[in-house]
């Protein structure tokens, strides 16, 4: 097990290397350079033009010199002094705007993604121990549905049953008063009043789906020889049910670590536009449209960088839980 995180660790190495020069790639893809864009947007928005504050951007950045160079300047700044760059639209280091709405965007998307688990998991298991009776066609229709229906679509109709039945705005995660307001007991409590609904919507969408991807799998775990040799040998049905065939279904979850990992951070970015929530999902796809070169660049670079070290935590987990998988090396 040892050699094998160790071989895995480093292959990650040159991996990451090469998402980071795709996500410097981005960064260079408007015309002209960094500079170019921060006047044009400073211009735009009739702001003056700092050339003191426009030197100091050219040596930062390494402006003007050979792409490499600057590759290197942006990179060593992220790893040995967490300098991410400079954000043109809202003129502020990207690591403070990132970091500034982190907290939000992982507490939303854990707690859906747990109450997703908390829920599809029992149902599934119930819905294969009991194939083809009243409850499992209620569930597997109810799954049908939460699977077809996008999860900004739901955040609509919530929002429109809100506001025309009870004259309520469920958008945001805070009321206005809290939004700027520094972090207290009352804020704190305001925010559970307000993040249930962004929670059940997110989370319907992949409760959904990992009823049907439980309720397949420990179908087919439970007609497979192991099971019956247990149930032969007068093991209870309810222990041989979630100590074997539920064990092994889990392995999907395990295996998509990976992207959850990654979701953490970018939340469910169409939900949280439609619901104007404070995350970095509408952040991410501003700096996108906007062509706010160093923040979306960022985005992409840590995006990228948690998959990867998410797909090592999934292989880990996966030889954990299924003694089936042998690992080589």
């Amino acid at each position: 097990m040892a050699k094998y995180i160790l071989r895995r660790v480093l292959l990650m190495i040159p991996t990451l290397i090469v998402i980071s020069m795709i996500s410097f790639a981005v960064i260079q893809l408007p015309p002209g350079d960094y500079l170019t864009s921060y006047v044009a947007s400073l211009r735009q928005m009739g702001d003056d033009v700092d050339e003191t504050e426009l030197e100091m951007l050219r040596q930062r950045y390494g402006l003007g010199q050979p792409t490499y160079v600057q590759y290197y300047k942006w990179v060593s700044g992220i790893i040995l002094r967490g300098d991410w760059g400079q954000s043109m639209e809202w003129r502020k280091p990207v690591k403070d705007l990132i970091w500034e709405r982190m907290a939000l965007t992982v507490f939303l998307s854990s707690v859906s993604i747990m109450i997703s688990w908390f829920v599809a998991i029992p149902i599934g298991v119930y819905s294969a121990t009991h194939q083809y009776s009243p409850p499992d066609y209620v569930f597997s229709g109810m799954s049908f549905v939460g699977a077809g229906m996008p999860g900004f679509m739901l955040a609509l109709v919530v929002m429109w049953i809100a506001m025309r039945r009870f004259g309520l705005n469920v958008g945001g995660l805070f009321s206005p008063e809290y939004i700027t307001a520094p972090w207290s007991v009352d804020k704190f409590v305001d925010l559970l009043k307000h993040i249930w609904i962004p929670v059940i919507i997110i989370a319907l969408g992949s409760t959904a789906g990992s009823i049907r991807t439980t309720r397949a799998n420990v179908l087919d775990e439970l007609s497979k020889p192991y099971v019956e040799t247990a149930r032969a040998k007068g093991l209870k049905e309810r222990k041989l049910t979630w100590k074997y065939p539920v064990r092994v279904a889990m392995n999907p979850f395990f295996s998509t670590v990976g992207w959850t990992l990654a979701s953490l951070i970018s939340g469910a970015t169409l939900v949280d536009v439609v619901l104007s929530l404070q995350t970095t999902g509408p952040m991410m796809l501003r700096a996108l449209t906007s062509q706010d070169m160093y923040l979306a660049g960022s985005f992409l670079l840590l995006l990228s960088s948690l998959t990867v070290i998410g797909t090592l935590i999934s292989d880990v987990l996966l030889a954990w839980v299924d003694p089936r998988i042998r690992l080589e090396g």
